[in-house]
């Protein structure tokens, strides 16, 4: 068993948590990179801005900026303000492991129709996140002129402990309210209700198992640099599968629209149009549904096998919804 705590074994550790965290920064970057241009189509306007993105956003950029302040902090053989440095890494890394937990909860809200209680549950819960994220500043650093580097110390890995074991929890609840609304009380086949459970499955082990492993090293408090050896890998870990499962539902197509409603209404699931004859079929029962559901537009376009003017919309098929602020379009359902 080794002695955590002599110089010889924090020099070991401290090498391989460098090295550690360049895989990790390679790794994101290399995410970030092939994920730009689902960016870029949102800031052209070629995919529709919706507010559910700027938490999207939020958490691609700042995880972004702890992994350039950690590459800087890592890299320098300069005497730099190690304490300022990693003031910011540690609140930007914090900031988008709850950013990563809000993306999936806005999209639970979205499949739960907007429910009251639902939603001050999470609001309640996304706070309480917070209000542990902002507890302020508990890594020290400063700068060693032995090792030429920053030497780490935590003042208190208790709160950080409680930080990601309250985020292990707070994902467990998403996937089971997930799990609930899509698998058991709706018992869907649609393509997007397997695509989003599927989703919900993917993100809640793996942001659960990388979690878990740093949340024991924290509990364990070998030394200094074990306390923190698995933080950015959770943390990357975590925004990575959040925010392909933001961008895997605003990418999603199927061939016409799906509409969802909720368990109260008329169709009960997700269910599927395609084509005009679908349009066409479904008219007549469109006045008869209940007010619930999601907006559904589509328009319908004739030209007259010997008419050569331009195509123009003649019919407009809408089905109103009390239950949910959220569209579901031809071409781009969910945010």
């Amino acid at each position: 068993m080794p002695d955590w705590k002599s110089q010889a074994e924090l020099m070991i550790d401290g090498g391989i948590f460098i090295k550690l965290n360049h895989a990790i920064i390679g790794l994101y970057a290399w995410e970030w990179f092939i994920s730009l241009p689902f960016d870029w189509d949102v800031l052209t306007g070629r995919k529709a801005f919706r507010w559910p993105l700027i938490f999207y956003f939020a958490n691609r950029y700042l995880l972004l900026a702890a992994m350039a302040g950690i590459a800087v902090a890592l890299d320098s053989t300069t005497e730099l303000n190690c304490q300022a440095l990693y003031t910011f890494n540690q609140l930007a890394g914090d900031a988008a492991v709850g950013l990563a937990s809000i993306n999936l909860s806005l999209r639970t809200l979205a499949i739960w129709g907007q429910n009251k209680y639902i939603k001050y549950m999470l609001i309640a819960i996304i706070l309480g996140h917070w209000s542990l994220i902002l507890q302020g500043v508990i890594l020290k650093a400063h700068w060693e002129p032995t090792l030429n580097t920053c030497q780490l110390t935590v003042s208190n890995n208790k709160l950080l402990a409680a930080l990601f074991t309250y985020g292990m929890v707070f994902d467990l609840l998403v996937f089971c309210l997930n799990a609930y609304k899509l698998g058991v009380k709706r018992k869907s086949s649609s393509k997007l209700t397997k695509m989003i459970f599927k989703d919900g499955l993917v993100y809640f082990f793996v942001a659960f198992f990388f979690n878990l492993i740093a949340t024991v090293f924290m509990f364990l408090n070998l030394n200094s640099v074990m306390v923190i050896m698995f933080n950015v890998p959770a943390a990357v870990a975590s925004t990575i599968v959040a925010t392909r499962a933001v961008r895997r539902l605003t990418n999603f197509t199927i061939q016409g629209p799906e509409v969802y409603a909720p368990s109260g209404s008329t169709s009960g699931q997700f269910r599927s149009h395609s084509g005009n004859r679908g349009m066409a079929s479904s008219r007549g029962g469109a006045r008869g549904l209940t007010q619930t559901g999601v907006h559904v537009q589509m328009e319908t376009f004739v030209r007259h096998e010997d008419d050569d003017s331009p195509i123009s919309p003649v019919n407009e098929l809408q089905l109103k919804s009390q239950a949910s602020d959220y569209d579901i379009e031809a071409k781009a359902p969910g945010f």
